[in-house]
């Protein structure tokens, strides 16, 4: 190859810049967001938090409302659908796929950042419909659709007893959202010490207590 056409021994390093510019400003707008608020955000200081200019920023994202639902998207969205290829593969007992999968689930969301972005539904999501229409049809019903196949099929099986599936979905998800919301909240100025416990523990004990209740006298709690 002639000298002048061999590409730039910059281009590679650039190339993958741009290619993680997306990534790079989905971290920084969760982080901003979670800090200051939706509302309280501007685009300038996602921008400069990310190290692009703003006019950057826009022609990946036109809008902080469409920063936020890739935001949503990448954290939890992709989050369900790798959950639902678990669920599909998984040939064990149902409680055993609650325990283990819905349980590791959590721990990962918890462990990362993408629970901040329970806090910010809560407390900001009322004022921009638009999101909270997202966020419901994301993650909310594909979420409460996976959670409540493994409980109908638990009950086909016999494994579980007959119970209302829309409540046993809630139950166990809602302390769950809470425990995320803690956590940038409440956990953020005094710490989880404020909470006398170990999340991870809670997350799976609360798993747990619940399948007490669900189970039928012969199910197992957990797969062999």
């Amino acid at each position: 190859m002639h000298p002048e056409h061999a590409p730039s021994p910059t281009a590679p390093s650039h190339q993958r810049r741009k290619a993680e510019r997306p990534q790079e400003l989905i971290d920084a707008a969760l982080s901003l967001f979670v800090e200051k608020g939706f509302a309280a955000t501007r685009t300038d200081e996602v921008a400069a938090r990310a190290g692009v200019s703003k006019g950057t920023l826009y022609l990946y994202y036109p809008s902080k409302e469409e920063l936020l639902k890739a935001v949503i998207a990448q954290r939890l969205s992709s989050q369900i659908t790798e959950g639902a290829r678990q669920v599909a593969e998984h040939t064990g007992p149902c409680a055993g796929l609650l325990l283990d999968v819905l349980a590791a689930w959590w721990e990962r969301v918890y462990d990362s950042d993408a629970s901040g972005v329970f806090k910010l539904i809560i407390t900001e999501v009322r004022n921009f419909p638009d999101i909270a229409a997202f966020y419901l049809r994301e993650v909310v019903e594909p979420g409460e659709q996976l959670i409540g196949q493994i409980v109908q099929r638990g009950i086909d099986r016999g494994e579980f007893r007959t119970v209302d599936v829309h409540v046993v979905v809630h139950s166990l998800v809602m302390p769950l959202v809470m425990l995320c919301v803690h956590k940038h909240s409440l956990g953020a100025c005094g710490g989880m010490d404020a909470l006398a416990m170990d999340p991870r523990r809670f997350i799976r004990q609360h798993i747990a207590l619940l399948l007490t209740g669900l189970l039928t006298p012969a199910a197992p709690l957990a797969t062999p």
